[in-house]
């Protein structure tokens, strides 16, 4: 399974499991296994790089087991090939997003204008409180 021009998924990577899907489907839903559980060893995987690794586990968030595979569970259709296409639609997604390196966010600090009126501004509000209490003859 290709993902882009740097990493390239192996067979032995993946592991397919069919079951009964619950929903739709009437008597196909007894009858056919549909549902789909792809299972990709990511921690084991020489194709990926550590950083990728390491985003693709964040981002897998619960799909990510202990032992360092992604669980992905399908059973929107009632094909099963059509499961089996969007787990892997979905999977690379995942990969594919995990290969984006996130931008790294400059701290900022306030300008002296904005840190200036906003000082006046809590001075008046101050002002405005102190004037609203008991008047003494």
């Amino acid at each position: 399974m290709r993902i882009n021009d740097q990493i390239e998924i192996a067979d032995w990577e993946l592991t397919e499991s069919f079951t009964r899907s619950s929903g739709p489907g009437g008597q196909n839903v007894n009858k056919v296994s549909t549902a789909v559980e792809l299972r990709f060893e990511a921690e084991r995987s020489p194709n990926l790089p550590d950083p990728v690794k390491r985003r693709l586990r964040r981002l897998a968030g619960r799909r990510w087991t202990q032992d360092g595979a992604i669980v992905i569970f399908v059973q929107d259709t009632r094909s099963q090939a059509r499961n089996r296409d969007i787990a892997r639609d979905r999977l690379a997604e995942l990969i594919l997003k995990a290969t984006e390196k996130p931008k790294r966010r400059i701290p900022t600090k306030p300008t002296k204008g904005s840190v200036r009126r906003r000082l006046a501004a809590k001075k008046a509000r101050g002002e405005v409180k102190a004037l609203r209490g008991k008047v003494d003859d």
